[in-house]
């Protein structure tokens, strides 16, 4: 599913209404089989049927409601970053081939410490009026992997498409998190 300003992260939720056409289709097909479905950010450069950016995210339909009027609502949970293959149908909706992107962690250590550089910056953010869950820090902090805090911290605190849209294509956990420590950087006064 091509969207406009949508970045489907991994291990996150993300709420659709599903009423076009071809995306009705499609929906239909994944609930049949095996209730996956990729979503890409839409390439306003670009016209066609590859009028999206290479990389997005892979998710699991965790709920879907139907509407008397043919429309649906669904919950999708990111999964995994892929970078997009082949097109292999057109018709009555977009198939690709995919490719799984596999993060890396070449040092363990320097991702801990960006984590903690992370947390640190997350309650900067809580403290200068970001609207938080009241338990969400305590949560945070229990999160020992870097890359999954990344991947929250990214939907929780990071708002523009298009600098979710750069971390998914970054593999290097240890990259992605001082990109995103970069952003954030420019959210506290």
């Amino acid at each position: 599913m091509v969207l406009p300003e949508a970045v489907l992260i991994p291990n996150a939720l993300l709420p659709l209404r599903i009423f076009e056409p071809q995306y009705r289709a499609m929906l239909r097909w994944c609930i049949e089989h095996d209730r996956l479905f990729c979503i890409a950010m839409q390439n306003p450069a670009e016209e066609g049927p590859r009028d999206f950016l290479p990389y997005g995210g892979v998710g699991l339909i965790r709920a879907c409601v139907d509407a008397e009027d043919g429309t649906s609502n669904l919950i999708l949970q990111g999964l995994s970053r892929v970078k997009f293959g082949k097109l292999t149908q057109l018709d009555p909706f977009r198939v690709l081939e995919i490719e799984v992107c596999e993060s890396t962690c070449t040092n363990p250590l320097e991702a801990e410490a960006l984590g903690l550089k992370l947390l640190e910056l997350c309650a900067r953010l809580a403290e200068e009026g970001h609207q938080l869950p009241a338990a969400l820090m305590d949560k945070l902090r229990q999160i020992t992997d870097p890359e999954l805090l990344g991947d929250v911290v990214t939907q929780t605190f990071l708002r523009e498409p298009s600098q979710q849209q750069r971390l998914m294509e970054e593999v290097s956990v240890s990259a992605r998190l001082r990109m995103l420590i970069r952003f954030l950087q420019k959210q506290v006064p």
